[in-house]
C-alpha cells in the first residue's frame, strides 16, 4: 500500500513540474518561445490573429460566461490531467468538441465531453452500451487524458496533439511526412478543413481562457504599486451624474480608450466613472461599466464588435499607451 501510495505522489509531483512549463510544448501557438514574464497576447502566433479575431466576434461573449458556469469541469479536468502529465490548457480541447456537454453524439457517432469514437473508448475500458461510459465526466476525461498522452509521446507538440485528436494520427503522420515540418502552420494545408479549422478553435478558446493579459507586462515590484495605489471604486459621483448614467456588468478584455472612442465619450469622463477599467478586466474579473444611459443602446449593439477590437489590439500590441 505504501509503495502504490508513494508512486501516486511522486506521478503527482511530476505532473505539477509539468504544467509549471506548460506552454513550452505549445510551440506553434506561439511567434517563439513563450516566456511567462511577457504578456500573453504579444507572443501570439501572428498567423492565429485572424482566426482568433473572427472566432472572438462570434463566440466571445458565450466563452466568457462560461469561465464562469464551467469552473467545476474544469477544475474536475484539472485534476485528472495533472494525474497523466497534460497541461491543463487541454482542457479547452472539451469546449470545441462538446461545448462541456455530455449528452452530444457526433454525426460520426463520437460521444460525451470529450467526444470518444466507441472504437477508442473501448480499447480504454470504457463501456459504450447503456450505460454510455463516454458520457460519463470523469471516466471520459481519464480516457482523453491517455489519448492526449500517447499522441503528445510521437508528436511533441500540442496543437498536432490536437490534431490528431480530431483528425486522427494518421493524417497528421502522412502531413508531417509530406512537408518534412512539425509546424502546424506548415503542414496544416495537408489535413482535413475540418481539422484544420479545429486547431485554430482551440487557439481562440485557448487565448480567450488563458490570454486576458493584466499585470504581466509589469514586474513584480511595479505590479504590486499598481494594485495597490489604482483605484477601482467612485468616489466623487455627483447627484446629476447618477441621475443621468446606469451601470451595466461586464467581463472580458475591453480596453478603455478604443470603448470611449466607439461611444464618443470623453475619456477623462470615462476614467472618473470607471476608474481601474482595464485592471479589473486585465484580471479576468466582472466590472460595474458606467456610462451614460443614453449609449447603453449603443454599447448593447457594438458590445461584440468592441470585446473583439479590444483582444485584436491586444494581440497586435497596438494599444494605445
Amino acid at each position: 500500500m505504501r509503495i502504490v501510495l508513494f508512486i501516486l505522489f511522486t506521478t503527482s509531483l511530476h505532473a505539477q513540474s509539468d504544467s509549471s512549463i506548460d506552454k513550452l510544448n505549445f510551440k506553434s501557438l506561439f511567434r517563439n518561445k513563450f516566456e511567462a514574464d511577457k504578456p500573453y497576447a504579444a507572443q501570439l502566433n501572428p498567423r492565429a490573429i485572424s482566426f482568433v479575431d473572427d472566432y472572438m466576434r462570434k463566440y466571445g461573449k458565450s466563452l466568457e460566461k462560461m469561465k464562469s458556469w464551467g469552473k467545476p469541469y474544469f477544475d474536475l479536468y484539472d485534476q485528472i490531467l495533472a494525474i497523466y502529465g497534460i497541461p491543463k490548457e487541454m482542457k479547452y480541447l472539451s469546449v470545441i468538441e462538446s461545448r462541456l456537454n455530455a449528452g452530444v453524439i457526433s454525426w460520426a457517432g463520437a460521444a460525451g465531453p470529450w467526444q470518444l469514437m466507441d472504437f477508442e473508448a473501448k480499447r480504454l475500458g470504457l463501456r459504450v452500451s447503456f450505460p454510455d461510459e463516454r458520457m460519463d465526466y470523469i471516466k471520459s476525461t481519464h480516457a482523453a487524458a491517455k489519448i492526449m498522452r500517447e499522441r503528445f509521446a510521437e508528436f511533441n507538440d500540442w496543437l498536432l496533439v490536437v490534431a490528431a485528436y480530431n483528425g486522427g494520427a494518421g493524417r497528421v503522420r502522412q502531413a508531417i511526412r509530406k512537408t518534412g515540418s512539425r509546424d502546424f502552420w506548415e503542414l496544416q494545408y495537408h489535413l482535413p478543413e475540418e481539422t484544420r479549422n479545429h486547431v485554430k478553435k482551440f487557439i481562440a478558446t485557448h487565448y480567450v481562457m488563458e490570454g486576458g493579459g493584466g499585470w504581466t507586462t509589469l514586474t513584480a515590484a511595479e505590479t504590486k504599486y499598481a494594485k495597490e495605489n489604482t483605484p477601482t471604486t467612485i468616489t466623487n459621483l455627483s447627484a446629476e451624474d447618477a441621475a443621468n448614467t446606469t451601470t451595466l456588468e461586464i467581463s472580458g478584455r475591453f480596453h478603455s480608450l478604443l470603448v470611449a472612442n466607439e461611444l464618443l465619450m470623453d475619456i477623462k469622463q470615462f476614467n472618473q466613472w470607471n476608474p481601474g477599467f482595464d485592471k479589473v478586466l486585465g484580471e479576468g474579473k466582472k466590472y460595474n461599466f458606467r456610462l451614460e444611459k443614453s449609449k447603453l443602446h449603443l454599447f448593447e449593439a457594438k458590445r461584440n464588435q468592441l470585446l473583439a477590437a479590444s483582444i485584436r489590439a491586444l494581440i497586435e500590441g497596438s494599444l494605445p499607451k
